[in-house]
């Protein structure tokens, strides 16, 4: 997806069939449907962080209007993933190390918290959701060669996260963290495009889903602190071989 650049000329009729794709069903908007596909773009990594997104090449693009391209890139504003600079129109939010430092450290404050409350309150089926959700995990590949095993476990990999910290009972809570995910993965995608990590993400995902059914809130929740943390320290150290700062 090339959304940076000149305007693009007008789409053929076979174009716009295939640019489309988009329709209001009642459940998901044309500008829900856009933020999700410009979200995974930036996510991936597809589109280039700092880069320019050219409106009208993406209106053309998608076969949108103005309207809902708007309102879809002031969703992507308020998860951070996108800029607006009066006179400079929408980048791609920057990475940097401060602000993957920063992501961090919130993860580690929010989502532990979250497990703790999950561990305290959640029922049975909050129990069975992670332990299914981590054997679907711990049974798919994860191979950089091979680029689609990468999105699968990715996909598999938020699913886990999410569904440890989901028996909370606090919406805000799980929103916040979902959003830190999103921030924390596209980091994590630009490192696993040239690695397949480099420690037993499995046992750590086993020891925590472990520790939470089994409700000892102390160990999962340090177990749950160690992997977010060292998950940032590899990131950091990546992004500083790239001369990122």
């Amino acid at each position: 997806m090339s959304l940076t650049g000149n305007s693009a000329p007008a789409p053929t009729a076979d174009e716009e069939t295939t640019s489309a794709g988009f329709s209001d069903d009642g459940k998901n908007t044309i500008a829900s449907q856009l933020a999700s596909r410009l979200r995974e773009a930036i996510i991936s990594g597809e589109l280039e962080a700092g880069s320019k997104i050219n409106l009208d090449k993406a209106r053309r693009t998608f076969n949108v209007s103005l309207s809902p391209l708007r309102e879809g890139l002031a969703r992507l504003i308020s998860d951070g993933l996108v800029e607006f600079q009066d006179n400079r129109g929408y980048r791609v939010a920057p990475i940097s190390l401060a602000n993957l430092e920063e992501i961090t450290t919130l993860r580690e404050e929010l989502e532990v918290f979250a497990l703790r409350e999950s561990m305290r309150i959640g029922d049975v089926e909050w129990e069975s959701n992670i332990m299914r959700s981590l054997h679907r995990l711990n049974r798919t590949d994860r191979d950089a060669s091979r680029p689609e095993t990468l999105e699968q476990w990715e996909a598999l990999h938020r699913e886990f996260h999410l569904t440890l910290i989901s028996g909370c009972g606090k919406p805000l809570l799980l929103h916040f963290c979902g959003l830190l995910l999103n921030l924390n993965d596209r980091y994590r995608r630009v490192f696993l495009i040239r690695t397949s990590g480099d420690r037993n993400v499995g046992q750590e995902h086993s020891e925590i889903a472990q520790g939470a059914v089994a409700r000892d809130i102390e160990y999962a929740s340090e177990k749950l602190r160690q992997h977010i943390h060292r998950t940032g320290t590899n990131l950091r150290n990546h992004l500083a071989t790239k001369g990122i700062v």
